[in-house]
C-alpha cells in the first residue's frame, strides 16, 4: 500500500460511521414487555376506575382554595426554583457542547524590535510586525461531537424530567399537608363534641350525687372521662399546626406567614368520583422518575461513542491570512501569507488506555439500563400498593362509620336509661367511652383515606404536565 493511501486510510474508516453504538430502548427492557402496560391489577371496585388520570389531579376535589395553594407552590416553591436553574444550566452546557463542530476564529498580532548584530546599523534596529486572522472548522468524521451533543441533550432531558418528577411532589405535599389541617380539625371538633357531651354526663352526676342518687365515685369517674378528651385535643392542634407551617414553606414563605384562611378548615378534601387510574402504559408515559431513568440511559450510551471517538483522528478544515516584516515593507505583497488545509489532530492513543474507557462507558450503560428496569418495577409496585392500600383502608372506613352510628345509637340508650333509673352510671360511662372511641377511629380513617388516595396520585405522577416544556 502506498504511503499515502496509508494516511488516508484513517480518514476513511472514521468516515465510514459515527462512532459508539446507536441508542434504542433495550428490546429486554421491561418498559416495553406486555405485562408492564396493562391494567392494574388492584384497580378493582366502584371507587375506582381507569379513566385517564388529569394533569391537574387535586382538582378532583373541587377545592378552590387547594386549588390556589397548589398553584402557588408550583410557582414559588424553593426547591422548584433550584430545579428551574439545573435546568438552564443544563441547556447552556448542551448549548456549549453543540458549538463545538461550529466555526473558531483566531486573532493574534505583535511587534519587535531587532538589531542583528552582523548589520552593523546603529540603535534602535529593525521595528517589524506579524498580524494574523485565523478560522478552523471541525469536521468530526469520528462523530466524537456528535456523540456528544447526543449525551448532553439526553442529560438535559433528564435534569428536565427530574425537576417534573419534583413538581409531582411538591403538588402532593401540598395536597397532604392541607389535608392534614382539614383532617386536624375535624378530628379537634369530633372530639370537642364528645367531650361536650361527656361534660353534660358530669354536671348530671354531680347533681345526681346532690340529690342522693349518685356516689363521689361516679362524679370522678366521669370526671376521667372528661380530662381524657381534653388530653387528645392539644395532639390534634400541633398536627393542624405543623401542617400549615409545611404549607407556608411548600409555597416559599416563612413558617410563620401560613395561610390564615386554612386555618380553620373542618371539611376533609373528599372526591366526588372514582379515583381515576389509567393503565400501566399511560403510567410509563407520565411517570418523569421513569423518563429521567430512561434520558440517563441514551446519554450514557452516547457517551460510549464518545470515548470510541478517541481511537480515531481529529480533522479540520484550517484556513490562515497574515502580514509579517519590517514596518517599513507594511503592504508589500512579500509581506503577506496564506494557508489552506485540513488539520489532523491525532495523539496515538494508548489503546488500552481508551479501550478502557470505552468498556467503563459500557458497563455504565448497563448500569443505566438495570436502573431503568428497576425504576419501572418500583412505579408499577408503589401504585399496586396504594391501590390496595386505598381499597381497605375505604372498607374499614365503611365498617367504621357503621361502628360509629351504632355506638352513638347506643350512647343515647343509655343515656335515657340512666335518666330514668333503670341503668348505672358506669353503663352511660361505657357507652359514652365506645362512642368517643367510634368517633376518633372514624375521623383518624378519614384523613387515612384521603392520604391514600393522594399516594396513588403520587405513584400515577401526575401534576408536572402543566409545567410548560
Amino acid at each position: 500500500m502506498r504511503p499515502a493511501a496509508l494516511l488516508t486510510l484513517p480518514f476513511a474508516l472514521s468516515a465510514c460511521t459515527v462512532a459508539g453504538p446507536d441508542y434504542h430502548v433495550p428490546e429486554t427492557a421491561v418498559a416495553t414487555s406486555a405485562a408492564a402496560a396493562r391494567p392494574f391489577s388492584a384497580a378493582t371496585g366502584t371507587a375506582i376506575s381507569q379513566a385517564p388520570l388529569p394533569d391537574r389531579w387535586w382538582r378532583l376535589y373541587d377545592d378552590p382554595r387547594l386549588d390556589r395553594l397548589v398553584e402557588r407552590a408550583l410557582a414559588a416553591n424553593a426547591d422548584l426554583r433550584a430545579a428551574d436553574a439545573n435546568l438552564r444550566r443544563a441547556a447552556a452546557l448542551t448549548a456549549q457542547t453543540a458549538a463545538g463542530r461550529t466555526l473558531s476564529t483566531s486573532v493574534s498580532g505583535g511587534a519587535d524590535l531587532s538589531r542583528p548584530a552582523s548589520t552593523g546599523y546603529s540603535l534602535p534596529g529593525i521595528l517589524g510586525y506579524d498580524v494574523g486572522i485565523g478560522a478552523g472548522l471541525p469536521l468530526d468524521l469520528s462523530g466524537k461531537v456528535t456523540r456528544a451533543i447526543e449525551a448532553s441533550r439526553a442529560n438535559e432531558e433528564a435534569v428536565r424530567a427530574a425537576r417534573d418528577d419534583l413538581r409531582v411532589t411538591v403538588a402532593a405535599a401540598v395536597t397532604r399537608a392541607y389535608a392534614g389541617v382539614c383532617s386536624a380539625n375535624h378530628g379537634l371538633a369530633t372530639n370537642r363534641a364528645v367531650a361536650a357531651l361527656q361534660r353534660k354526663t358530669l354536671d348530671a352526676t354531680r347533681r345526681l350525687q346532690r340529690g342522693g342518687r349518685g356516689t363521689a365515685f361516679d362524679v370522678t369517674r366521669a370526671q376521667a372521662a372528661v380530662d381524657r378528651i381534653d388530653a387528645s385535643l392539644p395532639v390534634f392542634e400541633a398536627r393542624r399546626q405543623t401542617n400549615l407551617f409545611l404549607i407556608a414553606t411548600l409555597m416559599g414563605d416563612a413558617p410563620a406567614d401560613y395561610p390564615r384562611d386554612v386555618a380553620d378548615c373542618t371539611d376533609i378534601p373528599t372526591l366526588t368520583v372514582p379515583l381515576p387510574t389509567g393503565d400501566g402504559a399511560a403510567l410509563l408515559r407520565r411517570r418523569p422518575d421513569i423518563r429521567a431513568a430512561e434520558r440517563r440511559l441514551a446519554s450514557d450510551t452516547a457517551l460510549i461513542g464518545v470515548e470510541t471517538a478517541d481511537l480515531y483522528p481529529q480533522v479540520s478544515i484550517g484556513g490562515s491570512l497574515g502580514l509579517s516584516g519590517p514596518f517599513k515593507s507594511i503592504g508589500s505583497g512579500d509581506s503577506l501569507s496564506f494557508g489552506l488545509g485540513p488539520l489532523l489532530s491525532w495523539s496515538f492513543p494508548n489503546r488500552p488506555v481508551v479501550k478502557a474507557r470505552i468498556a467503563a462507558a459500557g458497563a455504565q450503560a448497563e448500569a443505566d439500563a438495570a436502573i431503568f428496569d428497576a425504576t419501572v418495577l418500583q412505579a408499577l409496585r408503589e401504585t399496586e400498593t396504594a391501590l390496595t392500600t386505598y381499597t381497605h383502608d375505604r372498607a374499614r372506613s365503611l365498617a367504621l362509620e357503621k361502628a360509629r352510628d351504632s355506638a352513638a345509637t347506643a350512647a343515647r340508650q343509655a343515656a335515657r336509661l340512666f335518666r330514668f333509673g333503670r341503668s348505672d352510671f358506669l353503663d352511660l360511662l361505657d357507652a359514652q367511652a365506645g362512642l368517643a372511641e367510634a368517633e376518633a377511629a372514624l375521623a383518624a380513617a378519614d384523613g387515612t383515606l384521603v392520604d391514600d388516595q393522594i399516594s396513588i396520585f403520587l405513584a400515577l405522577g401526575g401534576g408536572w404536565n402543566d409545567a410548560g416544556r
